[in-house]
């Protein structure tokens, strides 16, 4: 068999929606995008979307709207995608990591708390994986503190606490990546609940204009297009029950795999499963069990081999040589992800699960 990691699916009805666009004359941050973001700000019970040409430049609004800049701090786990760190650095202000939980692999509360300095202007958990961070947690310390509270959110479409959806906890980024949960195959959008937050993001994604030729603040080009639009509403209207299928063949996996750690998720949180991520057991190896995986057909990956305070450009920046984040560490050498995407097939299922059994 050859089972790759996630297999993106664009069908007939995407496919009319993009030639209906064309057909419109209205190509770019159009009513598409007007009606993509009131729907997928509904869909998450929040008041404002906000679409962006990608999760990236999601994440440089979110915080440039916030006024963070040269001389602040965030906090951020630095096991995650290096754009949790990189839109940070692209305001000048400084990244600070902290660790993270070793069950959920998300920011630790504690960690976060001990990192806060005076220049702390912000944190912001990732959803990693598509398991919600502990937004009670972080709700309660920003408001202690006085801090921003954001949500990388660029994996976690969807993504609950019990009846409140990820994206509002705090102003939050999206990502819609063709391997994202869903796509628009480039593209990003921002969640917020705040008029004011909300006002500036439309005008920074539009070169700081609210009445066109009038440049309130810097902004740049971040808009959307609206065959991007059309795609994601389509997609979004396939989402719950592509979500459920993820979840349904994650406990597939729970109830069978005998010879790795399955993800820990709390009562009451609901993971949506971007990624379905297992840690071996201490002392085996587990570069040499995902070759193995690999050359028997199965497209398992590393997310992510080496921490972001690890990454070359940090190791030459004063200050990052000395971070020690013990829990990240030993992540990055223990997890790898399984194919976990709705068309994987029973057959294909059993197939992955047998081999890791037997590898592992």
């Amino acid at each position: 068999m050859q089972i790759p990691i996630a297999k993106p699916f664009v069908g007939e009805e995407e496919k009319q929606a993009v030639v209906q666009v064309l057909s419109s004359g209205q190509l770019s941050q159009g009513p598409k995008v007007a009606e993509f973001e009131k729907a997928f700000a509904a869909a998450h019970g929040a008041k404002h979307g906000v679409a962006t040409s990608n999760g990236t430049t999601a994440l440089m609004a979110a915080m440039m709207a916030h006024n963070i800049g040269p001389g602040d701090e965030v906090i951020i786990p630095s096991f995650s995608f290096f754009a949790t760190a990189s839109c940070v650095l692209s305001t000048g202000a400084r990244p600070v990591f902290a660790d993270i939980d070793p069950d959920t692999f998300n920011l630790s509360p504690a960690a976060a708390e001990a990192a806060i300095t005076p220049r702390t202007k912000a944190i912001m958990p990732v959803h990693l994986y598509g398991q919600p961070a502990d937004m009670p947690a972080f709700e309660a310390l920003c408001q202690k503190h006085g801090l921003v509270l954001l949500e990388d959110a660029a994996q976690a479409h969807l993504s609950r606490i019990d009846d409140r959806c990820v994206g509002t906890w705090g102003t939050a980024s999206f990502s819609f990546y063709p391997t994202k949960n869903m796509t628009t195959t480039e593209g990003g959008m921002v969640l917020t609940n705040d008029d004011e937050i909300a006002r500036k993001l439309r005008m920074i994604r539009a070169q700081g204009m609210n009445t066109q030729y009038y440049h309130e603040v810097v902004g740049y080009n971040f808009r959307m297009t609206d065959m991007a639009a059309a795609i994601g509403l389509v997609q979004l209207g396939r989402l719950p029950d592509w979500t459920q299928a993820r979840i349904s063949n994650a406990q597939v996996y729970n109830d069978r795999l005998r010879s790795v750690k399955t993800p820990v998720v709390a009562p009451g949180y609901t993971h949506v499963y971007h990624q379905y991520t297992v840690r071996v057991p201490d002392g085996v190896d587990r570069d040499a069990v995902a070759k193995h995986l690999n050359e028997r057909g199965i497209g398992v990956r590393i997310y992510y081999p080496l921490p972001i305070h690890q990454q070359p450009v940090f190791q030459q920046m004063d200050g990052y040589q000395a971070v020690v984040l013990p829990e990240t560490e030993k992540a990055t050498r223990q997890v790898f992800s399984l194919p976990v995407y709705p068309a994987l097939t029973a057959e294909e299922r059993d197939y992955v699960i047998q081999e890791i059994n037997a590898a592992c």
